[in-house]
């Protein structure tokens, strides 16, 4: 998707990107590792590059020596078609190409600290596989570890269910306080745990809604998705390959659950409005936005093993 575009255009495994001021805006600290000396002149070198390519309408050296790119708004607004064409192939990339993973061992999983960090382990190993890396074939029969069958796990998985757990447990940074089973069992929307389906199932009610009426994705015209609100699920979505692959790099699955709880934020914001809350008056180009919310929520929480229930 962008994100893994952009990275082959300027031509890194590892772009250091972090959002630019404005959706569709991406700022790369690599030219500090170019040329920590002199890192603005690496910054003008990179930038020049960039602004050969058609999909980017501006890369300029801002601040020291970062690079920030902005892409066209139509490029930014076709990323609705291209995540809801791809399906679940819309969360990998290549960006571990090359790389050999170990998977997961198993592990006793009755405490907190435990299941955290075998699913810790699990879910490393699913995300480096989507951006590229390929387990190693000596090791690829090891056994997943076994569900927890007693204990304060084994608890909360018949208090809150396991999808519930698991995405807390996902969400749970290295020495993290452990999850609360009545906490992660609430059907709110301050629940990660059950925001993140929910949102979900709010864009696949918008588009099962519009199906109802006879309504379909069809023609897109770029400019006709330019709210605030649109372009900031956008620009959230375009982020998702680059967050498996940090996330795999790093270690930490719980970064990328945390991604996704804010693209889950961000489509229900944007699944709320009145453009979308209209069928009858919807538009071709917001069905395929909400299609691609849809489709990345549920790439995404398929990487985690998790359920993406159409109805909640």
């Amino acid at each position: 998707m962008l994100t893994a575009g952009l990275r082959r255009a300027i031509g890194a495994d590892d772009p250091q990107l972090r959002p630019g001021p404005v959706p569709g805006s991406y700022t790369s600290s690599l030219p500090f590792r170019l040329d920590p000396g002199d890192p603005r002149t690496a910054a003008e070198g990179l930038a020049a590059r960039l602004r050969e390519q058609l999909w980017i309408a501006k890369a300029e050296v801002t601040g020291p020596g970062f690079v920030t790119v902005t892409v066209t708004h139509a490029t930014l607004a076709r990323l609705a078609i291209r995540i809801a064409h791809a399906g679940p192939a819309c969360a990998e990339s290549d960006a571990l190409a090359g790389r050999t993973v170990d998977p997961a061992r198993s592990a006793p999983v009755e405490s907190w600290p435990q299941a955290r960090a075998a699913l810790a382990a699990e879910l490393t190993v699913r995300l480096a596989t989507a951006a590229g890396a390929v387990i190693d074939p000596e090791r690829a029969q090891v056994p997943a570890p076994p569900p927890p069958s007693r204990g304060p796990v084994a608890e909360a998985v018949a208090y809150a269910g396991p999808d519930a757990v698991r995405f807390a447990l996902a969400r749970m940074p290295p020495g993290g306080r452990a999850p609360e089973a009545a906490v992660i069992a609430r059907h709110v929307l301050a629940n990660p745990a059950y925001a993140v389906r929910y949102a979900h199932a709010a864009a696949a009610a918008v588009l099962r809604w519009a199906a109802a009426l006879g309504t379909r994705p069809a023609g897109f015209t770029p400019r006709l998705l330019a709210e605030p609100g649109e372009l900031a699920l956008l620009d959230a979505l375009s982020w998702l390959p680059e967050r498996v692959a940090v996330a795999a790099r790093r270690g930490r699955p719980d970064e990328f659950a945390g991604y996704l709880a804010e693209l889950a934020a961000r489509t229900i914001d944007t699944m709320s409005t009145s453009s979308f809350r209209k069928i009858p008056d919807i538009s071709s180009e917001r069905l395929w936005l909400a299609d691609a919310a849809r489709t990345g929520l549920a790439a995404g929480l398929g990487l985690l093993g998790i359920d993406a229930p159409p109805r909640l």
